[in-house]
């Protein structure tokens, strides 16, 4: 999955969402629970501190009494976190002071005297810590014996251990992120595999464009999401307008050579059979204008045929008959052709414009060897996006081992025309020739010594 792809961007922005969202709502529920937890504790306390005030406060003869300690077990275990305590609401007045076992000797302070303010039920809250360094939270009433107006007030305090409620904050807080943490690994997972199924299309739909290219096929085929269906019309319909715009420059070409070469050659023969300045300058010139007719329509051609989507020819197929060929016209001179050519490679263009570049290439190295040529075919691949194709170039090298040529020979040779040597056949548009086509099919053409002793020509073109 490459930075720069969909796939990419639509999997990072679902995962950051989902990174995003997934704490913000774990921040939520861990808050809710704890406002929760905390009012479940605090009603606990004010439940067992109202049983107490209850209890004590119940005695007749003027004092508090000693509750009975069913509320809570702890309270009978020695600093066990969980207190209880009744005392006259200010030191040094005469009334009662009772405690649980568990508080022992120690003294809780009281709420209303260290400037608390009341509830609304009528209750005041403080954390301190214990009498052992345990942090705890209690809760305090006043109330009086009997519940009389006129009575001593008392303070009644309950007091129960923090950490009970941290601890059970800490575990819904594990439980919560580890919950959280498998939702998010497994969103982040069906976000992934969602991302790849939803774009398989795509990746089809690069498949049967490079069929297109490659030639294996015509049309964009197959079942698509309908979100895609006019795209794959679309293309279709521009696959075919470019195949009639191809058609039709083939027509038109064809019309104009028609329409061009009779009228030269009516005006060639005429002036030919006619004698005088006259008739030889026009002979002269209607010649040239008929070499530059043929020139710029085979041209032409090239560019129509270079331009057809899917066209693609197998290089070994072109080569062999070629090779017969040329091996039959020299053979008495001996002429032998060494071929290297894997029977897989294809050329991404048309088969007469192949056979063209390699038909002037070995007949020239032909007329030029002692007694061998030598054709070397490689296909070397470039890297994609995609890892599934390759961009393949088609690597064409054709050597002789005849006298070669010097620097300045090779940089003349190939303009149309230019002929190093009248006594060997040709009019020395061969070159030119290939020179167009190369061109055409954005590919390189270049002209070296070779180890063997004559000309190397290496061309570059596309392959499939």
């Amino acid at each position: 999955m490459r930075l720069n792809s969909l796939a990419f961007r639509l999997f990072i922005t679902s995962a950051i969402w989902t990174l995003l969202v997934l704490p913000i709502a774990g921040f939520i529920i861990y808050e809710l629970y704890k406002t929760d937890v905390q009012a479940t504790f605090d009603g606990r306390l004010e439940k067992l501190v109202n049983a107490v005030a209850v209890d004590a406060m119940s005695g007749t003869d003027g004092v508090p009494i000693i509750p009975p300690n069913r509320y809570e077990p702890l309270f009978e275990e020695i600093h066990s976190g969980w207190y209880w305590q009744i005392q006259p609401l200010k030191d040094g007045e005469a009334g009662r002071r009772l405690v649980s076992q568990s508080l022992a000797t120690g003294k809780l302070p009281s709420p209303q005297l260290e400037g608390v303010a009341e509830s609304d039920t009528g209750s005041r809250w403080l954390n301190i810590d214990g009498p052992v360094g345990v942090r705890i939270r209690l809760v305090e009433v006043i109330d009086t014996v009997g519940h009389k107006k006129d009575e001593l007030p008392y303070s009644i305090v309950v007091a129960g251990p923090v950490d009970w409620l941290e601890s059970q904050l800490a575990t819904f807080r594990t439980r919560l992120a580890t919950a959280l943490t498998l939702a998010g690994l497994g969103l982040v997972g069906v976000t992934l595999f969602q991302v790849r199924f939803g774009l398989l299309p795509l990746r089809k739909i690069e498949r049967g464009l490079s069929d297109i290219r490659t030639g294996e096929a015509t049309n964009l085929e197959g079942e698509f999401p309908v979100e895609i269906e006019p795209l794959q019309h679309e293309l279709n319909a521009l696959i075919r307008s470019n195949q009639d715009v191809v058609d039709r420059a083939r027509t038109q070409v064809g019309n104009l050579a028609h329409a061009l070469k009779t009228p030269l050659a009516v005006i060639t023969n005429e002036a030919r059979d006619s004698k005088g300045t006259l008739a030889a300058k026009v002979a002269e010139q209607a010649t040239i204008m008929a070499d530059q007719v043929n020139h710029y329509l085979d041209r032409a051609r090239m560019a129509a045929r270079s331009g057809v989507i899917g066209s693609s020819s197998d290089v070994a197929n072109i080569v062999s008959p070629l090779v017969r060929a040329l091996e039959r016209i020299h053979q008495e001179r001996g002429i032998q052709i060494a071929v290297t050519c894997p029977k897989t490679i294809k050329f991404q263009g048309e088969k007469q414009d192949l056979e063209e570049m390699l038909g002037n290439l070995l007949d020239n190295a032909c007329k030029w060897a002692n007694t061998r040529v030598y054709l070397t075919v490689r296909r070397e691949d470039a890297p994609t996006a995609s890892k599934s194709r390759s961009s393949g170039r088609l690597y064409i090298q054709v050597e002789d081992d005849g006298p070669g040529l010097t620097r300045e020979q090779r940089n003349k040779i190939g303009k149309r025309g230019m002929r190093l040597d009248e006594s060997k056949p040709g009019s020395g548009l061969g070159l030119s020739i290939v020179t167009d086509l190369v061109q055409t099919y954005h590919g390189r053409f270049t002209l070296a010594q070779s180890e063997r002793g004559g000309l190397q020509v290496n061309l570059e073109l596309p392959a499939v």
